[in-house]
Parts: C-alpha cells; sequence; structure tokens
C-alpha cells in the first residue's frame, strides 16, 4: 500500500514537474513574440544605423581645421573652420561650421570672408559660404546670405541680400560678381533685370 502511493506522489511530482517545464516554455514564447511587436525589425535596423551614422560622423569630424594653397592665378589663400565633417556623398566636399577664409592677392590686397557654415572642394579648389556671410575687401564691407569661389574662374558671387557699405554710402542689391582677376566689381538688381554698377578697384 505504501509502495504504491510513493510511486502516485513520485508520478505525480514528475507531472507537476513537466507541467511546470510547458508552462515555462510557452510563456517565454509568448515573451518573445509580443517583444518582437513591441521592437519590429524595421525599427530595431533603423536604431542601428542611427547608431552607424553616429558612428561614423564622430570618425569623420574634426575641429579647427585650417586649409592653404594657391588658386589658379597663383594668390594665396588660407580657409579656417571650427569645425569641419567629410562629406560621404562627395569624399573631395568638407562641411564646416564658423568659417573664416582669407585671400591673398598680387597686388597686396587682403579679401577676409566669414560665414556661419561652408563648403571646401579640395580637389577643384572651389568654396562656398552660407548664412551671416561678412566679407572685407580694402575700405568696403558686404554682408550678403551667400557667397560662392570659383576657382577656375576666379570669380566670387554673392548673392541673398546683398548690401554694400563703404566710402561712397551704403547699397543694396540681389547679386554681386568680384571678378577677382580684373579686380572688376558687377552689381546687379532683379529690380531692374540688368547691370547697375561696374566699379573698378585699383
Amino acid at each position: 500500500m505504501m509502495n504504491r502511493k510513493k510511486k502516485l506522489r513520485l508520478y505525480q511530482t514528475i507531472f507537476l514537474f513537466i507541467g511546470t517545464l510547458i508552462i515555462m516554455f510557452t510563456y517565454a514564447k509568448k515573451d518573445d513574440l509580443g517583444q518582437e511587436k513591441i521592437i519590429s525589425k524595421e525599427l530595431e535596423k533603423k536604431i542601428q544605423g542611427k547608431i552607424k551614422d553616429q558612428k561614423t560622423n564622430e570618425a569623420s569630424t574634426f575641429y579647427n581645421v585650417k586649409y592653404s594653397g594657391l588658386d589658379l592665378e597663383g594668390n594665396r589663400y588660407t580657409i579656417l573652420s571650427k569645425e569641419a565633417i567629410s562629406s560621404e556623398a562627395n569624399q573631395n566636399i568638407v562641411n564646416m561650421k564658423d568659417v573664416f577664409a582669407t585671400f591673398y592677392f598680387k597686388d597686396n590686397t587682403i579679401l577676409n570672408i566669414t560665414s556661419k557654415y561652408g563648403e571646401y572642394n579640395n580637389k577643384n579648389l572651389d568654396m562656398l559660404f552660407k548664412d551671416k556671410v561678412i566679407a572685407l575687401y580694402e575700405n568696403s564691407e558686404l554682408f550678403a546670405e551667400m557667397a560662392k569661389f570659383s576657382s577656375s574662374n576666379n570669380l566670387l558671387t554673392v548673392s541673398n541680400n546683398v548690401k554694400v557699405v563703404d566710402q561712397r554710402g551704403t547699397m543694396l542689391a540681389d547679386k554681386l560678381v568680384f571678378d577677382i582677376k580684373s579686380k572688376t566689381l558687377n552689381i546687379t538688381s532683379q529690380k531692374d533685370k540688368k547691370v547697375k554698377s561696374n566699379i573698378i578697384y585699383k
């Protein structure tokens, strides 16, 4: 009689243990499925992508950067930036913050340009200045939102809310083109759709 009771208890214990294991695995599987619903594969990929981009950006970010060289006309220049990031789309492009550029011309005149943002192409030497652009040349001061320097054409094209202040007074324009080689300045107005001034700087 005692042996039979012991056997029944043993069987009950075994069944209870097996049942507990089945319940544990079942709930664990449900939790895994539930977790997949909360964090989908797409969201996981996005998170991993952002982490990867962040690591890439950190790896390609440089501080207190300085480039210097000669343009195609032989004029010396330097361009400095507090922060620079290499472009993934084009390895020749460097995106900059807090930009300060200086052009030293052969006639011993100097052009200084500052801007909040900028781009520098270390292959063709072109430069782009954006947001709060300020240029100083001789006794003239220029304000604008964008300026582009083309090394191949040796032109500095300034646009968007252009304002020139010098000894002769203040002038407003839509676009200004400074030919560095010939030292001529063309100022155009979108309102009149024609060149308003052609000033020769000596």
